[in-house]
């Protein structure tokens, strides 16, 4: 690591100066490059905990790497599913016991695993189970305290040994029909929205799919009543209280048979809901062939000859091996690309994306908790960062890494030394190559540098004592760096 800023020494006169000077300056550049000295002089003398207040407090711009079905914290899932009269009157029962009811040899690979405990069924599902089967499962709010934190500790990596594979394998297939609830996932945004507001997120890019969705009765609902749930959400005052602008992408889980087929119909649905949606992402492992870029170029074509334009942000380089992947994601059309992190594989491909138009959506927390990465001098995110590739930090499965943005910045600045200029750059760069309408685009980076300003006044008026403190720290930071969980 480049830094470690745990001394605890009162800020120097130089220090007190060079801020207040860079505060009296009205041109830009030469504000970003006083705040840079100012930056360099505060990380020397700040504690971890006053960098990570500082840090909170930071005016952000957008999160583009947003899985909302992967974004909600343990408890937050508990409180809304144990809750009929907030999840639209559905109450839930999760596997705490295993009977062998279906006897040997099942499937537990396919889609409904026998030997999963905390996998987690909608009352409608649960009645038709039988009488061997009923006793495998718990009310889900009748869990004891034991229980219900192993519940919790089952969607989110929370042990040495977990990584991809209980990520991809497990997580999923426990939440099962939670994500199928578009109330609940309706309430998890809004909770997004409210932590994020509280960390100065200014715009939430994040992942809904519709289409999916059924009732406490087990039926399919249509896309356009779930979809209303969200709608409705969004316009509730709490929503509209964040300040949190939001626009969603929708999400093709490429490796499926039928993927082609999926991809048509959402784009017929993407191009009916341009006010709210605002791209297309695909999704997956990529160590899954059969979801491979170049299987969807024909059916990309086609559609781009029926449909206006449609943006796309398409998951790219999240493997261990060399490959072409994220060459072929910008064939398809693909204005960013998500993590990115064999592109320093690819010298060709590295040097198209210097200086834009694309950006690569990067994601420390989760490329460290899967293992893409050995450790974070391994990641090429300063390489990107450095070479003017385009780059923004994002949360990726937050809820699943127990983390938040703001965890992702305190990484970046630990490792590799951020100066003002980079730090805040990611954030520029987060709103600058965001999918929303070019005046709505103009505005939010307008409104970003306005509240940049005025924080940095602040800091020089109040000082950073005066900044708020930063929410209870997750699991994530507090394994990262004990030192800020530290009571007394």
């Amino acid at each position: 690591m480049f830094y470690r800023c745990n001394s605890r020494r009162s800020a120097s006169p130089l220090f007190r100066f060079l801020f207040a000077a860079a505060l009296t300056l009205t041109s830009l550049s030469v504000f970003s490059a006083d705040m840079n000295t100012w930056f360099r002089e505060f990380k020397q003398n700040a504690s971890d905990q006053t960098l990570y207040k500082l840090l909170w407090s930071l005016p952000k711009g957008g999160d583009l790497h947003h899985h909302l079905s992967g974004a909600g914290f343990s408890e937050w899932w508990y409180d809304i599913a144990t809750r009929p009269e907030q999840n639209g009157g559905y109450r839930y029962y999760t596997k705490t016991r295993l009977l062998q009811c279906r006897g040997y040899g099942t499937n537990e690979y396919g889609p409904n695993p026998q030997n999963l405990l905390f996998r987690t069924i909608q009352a409608s599902t649960y009645a038709a189970l039988n009488d061997c089967e009923k006793q495998e499962y718990e009310l889900l709010s009748e869990l004891d305290e034991n229980t219900k934190l192993a519940w919790f500790n089952s969607i989110r990596l929370d042990k040495a040994h977990e990584g991809r594979n209980e990520f991809f394998e497990r997580h999923w297939q426990r939440l099962n029909e939670l994500n199928n609830n578009p109330h609940i996932g309706a309430h998890i945004l809004l909770k997004n929205m409210q932590a994020f507001a509280a960390e100065g997120l200014q715009y939430l890019e994040t992942q809904v799919n519709v289409d999916r969705s059924i009732t406490p009765e087990g039926e399919l609902m249509s896309p356009a009543a779930s979809l209303q749930v969200y709608t409705d959400m969004l316009a509730s005052q709490a929503a509209r209280q964040t300040g949190v602008t939001v626009r969603f992408q929708y999400a093709l889980l490429r490796f499926l048979p039928h993927a082609e087929q999926h991809l048509r119909w959402m784009y017929d649905f993407v191009d009916q809901h341009r006010d709210l949606y605002v791209g297309i992402n695909m999704v997956g492992r990529e160590d899954n062939d059969k979801g491979y870029p170049l299987r969807f170029l024909p059916v990309l074509r086609q559609l781009r000859r029926q449909y206006p334009a449609i943006k796309l942000a398409i998951h790219a380089g999240e493997v261990d091996e060399p490959n072409q992947h994220v060459k072929d994601t910008l064939l398809l059309g693909a204005q960013r690309i998500g993590h990115g992190l064999n592109t320093i594989t690819d010298p060709d491909t590295l040097l198209l994306m210097r200086h834009g138009p694309y950006l690569i959506e990067i994601n420390l927390i989760s490329n460290r908790l899967l293992d893409y990465t050995e450790d974070y001098a391994s990641h090429p995110f300063p390489e990107y960062l450095r070479t003017d590739i385009p780059v923004a930090l994002t949360t990726d499965d937050r809820g699943m890494w127990d983390s938040t943005l703001t965890d992702e910045y305190y990484v970046a600045v630990k490792e590799f030394n951020l100066s003002w200029q980079e730090l805040t750059g990611l954030a520029r760069q987060s709103l600058k190559h965001s999918f929303l309408a070019e005046d709505d685009k103009q505005a939010a980076l307008t409104t970003y540098e306005q509240r940049l300003r005025q924080f940095a006044e602040a800091l020089a008026r109040d000082g950073v004592s005066s900044l708020p403190q930063a929410a209870p720290k997750r699991r994530f930071i507090c394994d990262y760096q004990p030192t800020l969980c530290h009571q007394g």
